[in-house]
């Protein structure tokens, strides 16, 4: 199989990664709503609905702005407004969705935390997703450096290039094993899951920007390691307090 990797459906060339795309929100959600049904979830369905808008329109607007972050020069120069809409990050869509929730649940006085939920989907999504980066090669930037190491990797111009998407693949098995064992033996408050899932995922992406090629920095780090700091202080809090296993 070579990368970027494509297919012809009915004579009609399919992107493999839009197609993977649109599948990881379809899981994700229908993930969430088994999740729900099978927890004792306290927030009415109204709020719900509109913690959930919040998180779509604030994801929305932060993958784009972070995206456009990334080098904000070439979008000045070279995009138009339709091409920057489809300019995006996770990272943006994360931390933009966290803020939609807060203020959507500032708006309908909503107090009690629901993001414990959404962790396993989200990262069940991102799992998805990361597979459509990875055939996509160097059509998505989700490539890495290029590198002499052993997993280096030719993704579509002829360099070995760090295979960012697979590293990623890995880690988010791991965290998702490891969060799954934090919710069986750790006491935990409700909201606490989601932080960690947050702390951990922006952690790692903080050092995988290292290895990424990017071309626009502030003091020596790129927009996304910026926002990773950003969220990581946001978070500060749950450093400090110690792990209590349950019985």
């Amino acid at each position: 199989m070579e990368i970027p990797f494509s297919f012809n459906l009915f004579g009609y060339s399919i992107n493999i990664h839009l197609v993977l795309e649109y599948l990881a929100f379809f899981v994700a959600f229908r993930y969430y709503l088994f999740l729900r049904k099978r927890s004792n979830d306290t927030i009415s369905n109204t709020n719900r609905l509109s913690i959930i808008l919040g998180a779509a329109i604030g994801a929305f607007l932060g993958s784009r702005i972070v995206g456009a972050l990334e080098n904000p020069f070439f979008i000045i120069n070279e995009i138009s407004f339709i091409q920057l809409l489809n300019v995006k990050t996770i990272m943006g869509g994360l931390f933009g969705g966290l803020l939609g929730v807060e203020i959507a649940k500032k708006i309908i006085g909503e107090t009690r935390s629901s993001g414990d939920l959404f962790v396993f989907p989200i990262i069940s999504g991102i799992f998805i997703g990361r597979i459509g980066c990875f055939l996509s090669g160097i059509d998505e930037f989700t490539y890495g450096k290029e590198t002499s190491f052993f997993l280096g990797m030719d993704l579509g111009d002829g360099l070995l290039r760090h295979p960012l998407a697979l590293y990623e693949l890995l880690f988010l098995l791991i965290l998702f094993t490891g969060l799954k064992y934090i919710k069986t033996h750790i006491i935990l408050q409700s909201g606490e899951l989601f932080k960690y899932f947050m702390i951990a995922y922006f952690g790692f992406r903080f050092f995988m920007e290292f290895l990424k090629p990017n071309l626009f920095f502030v003091l020596g780090l790129s927009s996304v390691q910026w926002l990773c700091i950003v969220c990581l202080l946001y978070y500060r809090k749950i450093f400090l307090k110690p792990l209590l296993y349950a019985r």
